[in-house]
């Protein structure tokens, strides 16, 4: 490493998998079929609606910088969508638009983690939120958090692992990779826990469109301080266009402000005027749609893998994960994904880059694929696996 860089960056470690899709990669080139339940995205793409959107504001030359909040439009159609999906009140003002939730996941992190205080989230976790601690000089405190907890903090847990340096935490419901929800009434014991030791809340939320067994609700029903995430990249499948959100008290909206008209300017012109076409009652209805392919895909793999041997503890209610126990075939997830992609050409991702607490027994299967690639997978699958 070069001797100027700064230390910091020891603290962020690199996506295991990406190994594992560059072998991918080197596969299909030489001409190898592979059936990808590896990755983190919709395999839908923006609705035509969406695209149009883009196309008029382009051709009217609406390109210049918008606010460092956002259009103003757009925050106000976030704003009336909570309030016709979940009945809630949330004010124009309390909405920043961001580059991508990893960009409104920096704000919030740059905001409120001081150096060498502590964010406490579950392991398994998506990798990159204590990875947005440490860029700021906080330290990530996994806990481990198996499947009697829903892969997921509770109360008693958060009280039991505060100590001086906790600062606040940082949850996702539905969670990557586990595809599992906090119950309301868990999440707003957790959330008042969190305040009266007095620390802060960040809840993920990009996954909570795709919540399928139970009425979706969003944090920002437990309490106004709650600091909440979201993005145009997963119900809205928007992935490349780089739109996100979050929602703050209005107290600290000036230093929010403040610090993405430092760091962002503004989020893209073109993928805000894109996304006003996200909320007419036709695109909706599209997404909908496209959800309910999404449960019908759940319903499929889970007991298709439970069938195969996979231990899945807790159904996942949202997103488009499995977390699947792959203890029965090996001790070495990591090996064992590579296995899979060589041998059966099927890819899945080793629990590595989750958290330690798994990473050696589970994997993570995406169902962001067609069924009938799905079914395939499944039967590829159970040609290489040993029979039971």
């Amino acid at each position: 490493m070069h001797k100027n860089l700064a230390s910091r960056l020891d603290n962020i470690a690199p996506f295991h998998v990406m190994e594992l899709m560059k072998m991918a990669a080197g596969l299909e080139a030489q001409g190898r079929h592979l059936i990808h339940m590896g990755i983190g995205e919709p395999d839908f793409t923006a609705p035509q609606a969406v695209i149009d959107a883009a196309a008029r504001a382009m051709a009217d030359g609406r390109l210049q910088y918008t606010s460092a909040l956002g259009l103003p439009a757009l925050r106000t159609a976030i704003s009336n969508h909570y309030k016709q999906v979940f009945g809630l009140d949330v004010p124009t003002s309390r909405i920043i638009v961001t580059a991508g939730a990893s960009a409104a996941l920096l704000l919030a992190c740059a905001s409120l983690v001081e150096p060498g205080r502590e964010v406490l989230m579950p392991d398994p976790c998506y990798p990159c939120n204590r990875h947005f601690v440490a860029a700021f000089e906080g330290r990530a405190k996994l806990i481990a958090s198996g499947p009697e907890h829903r892969f997921q903090l509770t109360e008693a847990i958060v009280r039991q692992q505060w100590d001086a340096l906790s600062a606040g935490v940082l949850l996702a419901s539905p969670s990557n990779p586990t595809g599992t929800s906090i119950d309301k009434d868990e999440l707003g014991k957790i959330v008042a826990a969190v305040k009266e030791l007095g620390g802060f809340s960040i809840v993920d939320e990009i996954y909570q469109g795709l919540s399928y067994d139970t009425a979706p609700f969003s944090a920002l029903s437990l309490d106004e301080d709650v600091v909440v995430i979201n993005s145009f990249s997963k119900y809205f499948n928007m992935t490349g266009w780089r739109l996100g959100w979050l929602v703050v008290p209005e107290r600290i909206v000036p230093q929010l402000e403040k610090l993405a008209q430092n760091l962002f300017i503004c989020p893209s012109s073109v993928a805000q005027y894109a996304a006003l076409a996200c909320f007419e009652p036709e695109t909706i209805a599209i997404y909908e749609e496209r959800k309910a392919e999404f449960k019908r895909r759940r319903d499929y793999i889970v007991p298709a893998l439970r069938d195969l041997g996979f231990g899945i503890p807790v159904m996942p209610d949202g997103a488009f994960y499995v977390y699947a126990d792959c203890s029965r075939f090996t001790d070495d997830a990591d090996a064992f994904a590579k296995q899979v992609l060589n041998e059966a050409g099927v890819v899945i991702v080793p629990g590595l880059d989750f958290g330690p607490a798994t990473a050696r027994s589970y994997i993570r299967i995406s169902y962001a694929n067609s069924l009938e690639n799905l079914q395939e997978a499944v039967a590829r699958l159970k040609k290489f696996l040993p029979v039971a």
